[in-house]
């Protein structure tokens, strides 16, 4: 899969992707990461990429043609251009694993008080990662680009892992343990110890459903349904 990034900041992106599994995932070429700056389009000695907005307004606007002309050097056929923007959609697990399907895609990150408006017939979709504002549209191009990565195939040894994360299924992910098995008197409950799996995914569900209830009962409305045998499984905690 490749990923561009168009932004004035390239080192902030390139770095901050660098670690950790997508910086594995590059190394790997599971993920071909570029960078490209506007600037290299700008029509002035200063390289300058911002204007003042018509009609007056506090802050500045990137200019129109240098973005234009970086998204067309970038784009080819089966592109899918992406801006950062607070006026998109959110951005979600589901769309995640949309974008994850998509052989090439383009990010366009924002920056300043936003873009010249005659831009955005240019990109195929507006994404945001909430409703607050950041000073620009690399962090929220880095997040996306994790969560995307993530979901490739051969990023993770075991292919599943990501099957059982928060959101899947619209339920958050059930509470997990890990060696010693009593911590400061705090026990691991005792179903996960021992070794029925149909006993466990029982569990693991019915604490799913419990956590999505208390901290997101929003999700509930289109949390996915497990069989009915499944369900109806009662496990007493100890």
């Amino acid at each position: 899969m490749k990923i561009d990034v168009i932004t004035a900041f390239e080192e902030m992106v390139d770095q901050t992707l660098s670690h950790s599994i997508v910086g594995r995932a590059r190394k790997a070429g599971i993920i071909k990461l570029g960078t490209l700056s506007p600037r290299q389009f700008a029509e002035d000695k200063h390289k300058t990429i911002d204007d003042r907005p018509y009609g007056g307004g506090p802050g500045m606007l990137m200019k129109a043609e240098p973005l234009y002309q970086a998204i067309t050097q970038l784009r080819k056929r089966g592109s899918y251009v992406i801006l950062t923007s607070p006026r998109g959609q959110v951005f979600s697990q589901e769309l995640a694993k949309k974008l994850a399907k998509k052989r090439h895609l383009i990010f366009v990150c924002g920056h300043y008080e936003g873009i010249d408006a005659r831009i955005y017939p240019e990109v195929d979709l507006e994404v945001s990662l909430g409703d607050f504002i950041l000073t620009g549209g690399e962090l929220a191009a880095c997040v996306m680009i994790d969560a995307i990565t993530r979901l490739r195939p051969g990023t993770f040894k075991k292919e599943d892992v990501t099957s059982s994360e928060s959101f899947e299924g619209n339920l958050l992910e059930a509470p997990q343990y890990t060696r010693p098995e009593v911590w400061r008197g705090r026990r691991v409950p005792a179903v996960l110890l021992n070794g029925n799996h149909k006993e466990i995914e029982a569990w693991k569900r019915e604490q799913a459903l419990e956590l999505t209830k208390q901290l997101r009962p929003d999700l509930l409305e289109n949390a996915s349904q497990k069989p009915k045998k499944v369900q109806q499984k009662k496990i007493r905690r100890k």
